[in-house]
């Protein structure tokens, strides 16, 4: 059985002058999660926020993740609390890296979802890289129910080739608040996705 559609929202494309209200009203308007940037400049060249700003979000959604505030995680707490671990591969990386990891016996080695980039990470507003999806296929096709996220470049008229080739979590910073009817974009992404797994 394949997953849920899970429409993501990147707050990184969010207004920053309005940042708490933004945040909370893309929730308001049908994002399941709001996908958080955390940039280090190591896997990216550039740096976004730490522990201090995603505490500040915790005020401003209805069901924060706790261990947000904290500025540390305990795994067991975090298994507990239902929070998901990923693993996400940059356009010049294999997928082949993460079959040890998928099929590891150890749960704590084994990542919840994996993030596939559709662009360079690191910017939001970047043009959409098809040639990224047989990643995507790749692991639909030996993991059916595995969250698989696609982030970078995805709007109305990209997240149709995204979810044909198997992804259920989308992330769309741009499109959705860069959008006139935020509602609307979520809408039309979440119903592509549902299109192709047939969970209207």
């Amino acid at each position: 059985m394949a997953p849920k559609a899970i429409i993501a929202p990147s707050i990184l494309a969010a207004d920053f002058g309005h940042f708490g209200h933004a945040c909370s009203k893309t929730i308001e308007q049908g994002a399941d999660w709001l996908h958080v940037d955390i940039m280090d400049g190591h896997f990216v060249p550039n740096i976004s926020w730490g522990p201090g700003v995603v505490a500040k979000i915790r005020g401003h959604v209805e069901k924060p993740i706790e261990a947000w505030g904290k500025g540390t995680f305990d795994c067991h707490m975090m298994v507990s609390e239902g929070i998901l671990a990923g693993v996400a591969l940059k356009p010049a990386t294999s997928v082949d890296v993460v079959w040890e990891l998928l099929e590891s016996e150890d749960p704590l080695e084994r990542p919840d979802m994996v993030l596939i980039m559709t662009v360079e990470p690191g910017f939001g507003g970047q043009k959409f890289m098809a040639s990224e999806l047989p990643k995507v296929q790749a692991l639909r096709e030996r993991y059916p129910e595995l969250n698989i996220e696609v982030d970078g470049g995805l709007t109305g008229s990209t997240v149709g080739q995204a979810a044909d080739a198997g992804a259920n979590v989308i992330v769309a910073g741009s499109a959705v608040f860069g959008a006139q009817d935020p509602a609307e974009v979520i809408k039309i992404l979440r119903q592509a996705v549902e299109k192709k797994t047939g969970k209207l």
